[in-house]
């Protein structure tokens, strides 16, 4: 969806922009985001997440997204893309035969004997910017199912680790002197979720974590045999999944899996929508060289400190009973420093917290991030996720342009080479393993940098705007 509001005709803003501000909105358009927020029963998220699903009248307006999509084309919100066609036709086709489906048996006895055969899920990929995001949330407003699910893929892992370590600490305690019984809590967490969503859709699908990577075969095997329908948005084709990734041939298994229950499509039109020329929210992104740029951005952020019912202060944010605090903010507008939000050990609930808190964030300092700064660059990549993922607006400062933030230098640092040495691995073996090399931190930073070039456009930026809410 992300790429599809950057193929939108730009809205009209009235507003401050010689002084980086917009007070007031005027929109030329009727406007084609209803935002709802979404989010499992149980507690998946620890925060409900908040996605723009690209419609301006009821779904019932509509049979289905292919129809929306060609209104939205012939009113001229959109333009014409023939490989985002080719992917929503499937994706129509696929919104008829959803209708009315549920894994969910109206009582014991049609569970054992009439049980509904699932449709086939989707997996669409493609680079960054094309309009993934878009399509699928298309097909998700128009889905007629009681019971889906859209969610951020990291987030729903958080979720799963969160819902295991629950189930693991309310298994009674090893008694003294005997062997505690192995419990696998995979297939009931599996379970929990199939009651709750019949159709989940995952936007930004990439594996990452070895913790995830170890877990996802089974945990998906039995959320399809509970006929859980997938329908997800990622960069990578599926056998590109976990590159290089340390256990890979443990995890390859679960690449058969996702092939099986999810046919692959891929939106590949070599169009950034998300980069095209589009007015900016006034100036948003400052180089540490030019004059005065901290005084620069101390007058912003009063300017618009200015205007909130409160007092610059230090805030603490509370997160799974942890005080999170950031050092200085006034109502729903923080100013941080790259040390402050990288550099610490937080993670995405953490980030998650500060987007549901915070409308505004200035991120001061960012340094030009190397292999030796791999872990504040992911971070860093998380942190922009979940800003751009519940419309937080940012002002930022860097060492230099946002294409030139991340550098590959192909050399470890030490901390690489003591886990090399405790893993036990060859330095040559180590060196095309991606935890070593930063090659999932260039991948992903391609998305950070197409996410943070339409964070500075005006229609972002009023999008982000909660003071009406």
């Amino acid at each position: 969806m992300a790429a599809g509001r950057a193929s939108l005709v730009a809205v009209s803003v009235r507003g401050l922009l010689s002084n980086q501000l917009i007070t007031k909105t005027t929109l030329c358009l009727p406007s084609i985001h209803n935002t709802t927020k979404r989010a499992f029963a149980s507690g998946v998220l620890s925060q409900p997440i908040e996605d723009s699903i690209t419609t301006n009248t009821p779904s019932t307006t509509f049979s289905g997204p292919l129809e929306h999509y060609n209104s939205l084309i012939q009113r001229g919100l959109l333009q014409e893309d023939q490989q985002q066609r080719a992917v929503l036709q499937e994706l129509d086709r696929m919104q008829k035969k959803f209708k009315g489906y549920s894994n969910h048996s109206a009582s014991f006895f049609s569970k054992l004997f009439s049980k509904q055969k699932p449709p086939k899920g989707c997996y669409i990929y493609g680079d960054v910017g094309t309009g993934k995001t878009m399509l699928m949330d298309m097909f998700y407003s128009h889905v007629e199912i009681t019971s889906k699910k859209r969610v951020h893929f990291h987030g729903f892992m958080l979720d799963v680790h969160k819902r295991i370590h629950r189930l693991k600490q309310s298994m009674p305690k090893r008694k003294a002197g005997k062997m505690a019984k192995a419990y696998d809590p995979i297939a009931p967490v599996a379970e929990e979720i199939s009651e709750e969503a019949s159709l989940l859709c995952f936007d930004e699908f990439q594996v990452t974590d070895i913790a995830d990577a170890m877990i996802l075969k089974q945990l998906f095997e039995n959320l399809f045999r509970n006929g859980v329908v997938v329908i997800a948005t990622s960069n990578r084709p599926p056998d590109d999944l976990y590159k290089n990734g340390l256990q890979r041939v443990n995890f390859v298994p679960f690449i058969a899996v996702l092939k099986e229950y999810c046919q692959t499509i891929r939106l590949d039109s070599g169009i950034d929508y998300r980069k095209r020329n589009r007015p900016a929210a006034g100036k948003l992104f400052y180089l540490s060289s030019e004059d005065n740029v901290q005084e620069t951005l101390d007058k912003l952020f009063d300017e618009m400190a200015f205007k909130q019912n409160d007092i610059t202060r230090p805030r603490s944010l509370k997160v799974h009973g942890r005080n999170v605090t950031l050092s200085k903010a006034c109502g729903t507008i923080a100013d941080c420093t790259f040390e402050e939000l990288c550099d610490r050990p937080l993670g995405a609930s953490d980030y998650l917290e500060i987007s549901t808190v915070f409308d505004t964030v200035f991120i001061r300092n960012i340094p030009i991030l190397t292999l030796n700064k791999k872990t504040q660059a992911r971070r860093f990549i998380t942190l922009i996720d979940a800003f751009y993922d519940h419309k937080v607006r940012v002002v930022l400062q860097a060492e230099v342009p946002l294409e030139e933030l991340f550098v590959n230098e192909g050399h470890h640092d030490d901390e690489s080479h003591i886990l090399i040495d405790d893993l036990g691995l060859k330095r040559d073996a180590a060196s095309s393993l991606s935890i070593f090399t930063g090659e999932e931190e260039v991948f992903a930073f391609q998305r950070t940098v197409s996410r943070l070039t339409e964070m500075q456009t005006e229609e972002y930026w009023v999008e982000g705007d909660r003071s009406t809410l």
